[in-house]
């Protein structure tokens, strides 16, 4: 997946205002089968999946002993017993690691399988997005809610087509067989580009995660930070026992020191990864993920800071090279669609 195609800017509103169409083969997909496919699933992760549906897919969070954030990933119930966990592309090997030892040492019954190599994955995004799919495919798109899928055909191919994506549009995410994903993707091409379609590279990917405060495993948390510390707390289930949850009751009762907030610049600059965060002369922070928002025409980030500076219209500065810049803490999302 290139970083462009056009240019991000073109890429980013074309996404925004018709359709964009992303190569995504690169992240992660392991089978989890069999009796105990539940148990194992539940004591890995944090979410509680006791009540999902076949046919509905769950955020969940994948952490270690010292609770901290190893891979947040989906988790799709293909029918009873049996589970596509999504990984992201650079964790991937770690997540098939981890599970795998703790299936292994708790004997639970059930097989996992790493089908990654041999899975292609797109994403069509943007409010074009199921009038350009409706087209190939035999699924009624329509009857397909947020955060679930259905087994159906691409193009003529087996695939799954789930309502979702990391754009915060309206999109589809497409798993078919790596040795027919590009016949599918030629397949969109051909009629997204009469409604204004365009594919998009991973800049604009990027932009558009960050402008609907998603964010990216490995720069925006890491196995040092808890769920407790990023907009997360909604998938850890506390009633639960799982892998990393004593650690988090720990870490809340000793108290929170740091949370990921929102940051929109005031001043002239964009922060990047790295930048350290101010107030009043004392450091608070640092950036994690920072751009230019296309669709606000503004500066916007995401920063690690003080618990103390975390609420809305809290003035702070950025040490942007040698300059003192104005930024001030906002609420997230910076871009929510309207429905």
């Amino acid at each position: 997946m290139p970083v462009q195609y056009t240019n991000v800017i073109d890429e980013h509103r074309t996404t925004r205002n018709a359709a964009g169409l992303f190569d995504i083969c690169h992240m992660g997909e392991i089978l989890v089968k069999g009796p105990q496919a539940l148990d194992l699933l539940q004591l890995v992760l944090t979410r509680n999946l006791a009540d999902q549906k076949i046919g509905q897919v769950k955020l969940s969070a994948l952490l270690n002993e010292e609770g901290g954030v190893i891979d947040d990933l989906t988790v799709y119930k293909m029918d009873e017993h049996d589970y596509m966990l999504v990984t992201n592309a650079t964790p991937k090997d770690r997540d098939w690691a981890w599970i795998n030892r703790i299936q292994t040492d708790k004997k639970f019954d059930c097989a996992l399988r790493d089908i990654s190599n041999e899975t292609g994955k797109l994403d069509l995004q943007g409010p074009s997005s199921e009038e350009i799919l409706q087209k190939i495919t035999d699924a009624d798109l329509k009857n397909v809610r947020f955060y679930h899928f259905c087994k159906a055909h691409v193009a003529g191919f087996d695939a799954i087509v789930s309502r979702s994506g990391y754009t915060g549009e309206d999109g589809f995410e497409i798993y078919a067989p790596g040795n027919v994903v590009g016949q599918i993707w030629d397949r969109l091409m051909t009629e997204g580009a009469k409604q204004g379609m365009k594919p998009c590279g991973l800049g604009a990917r990027d932009t558009l995660r960050l402008e609907s405060g998603m964010m990216l495993n490995g720069q925006d948390m890491d196995e040092s930070v808890s769920p407790l510390e990023v907009p997360y707390g909604w998938i850890v289930d506390a009633q639960k026992e799982f892998v990393g949850s004593a650690a988090l009751r720990a870490k809340q009762s000793s108290g929170i020191r740091k949370k990921l907030a929102g940051l929109e610049m005031t001043g002239r600059g964009i922060a990047r990864h790295g930048y350290k965060v101010f107030c009043d002369g004392k450091e608070i922070g640092l950036v994690t993920s920072g751009t230019f928002s296309p669709t606000l025409n503004k500066a916007i980030a995401l920063a690690f800071i003080d618990i103390d500076y975390c609420a809305p219209d809290t003035k702070l500065e950025i040490a942007i090279r040698d300059t003192m810049t104005a930024a001030k803490v906002v609420k997230l999302p910076f871009y929510k669609r309207l429905k």
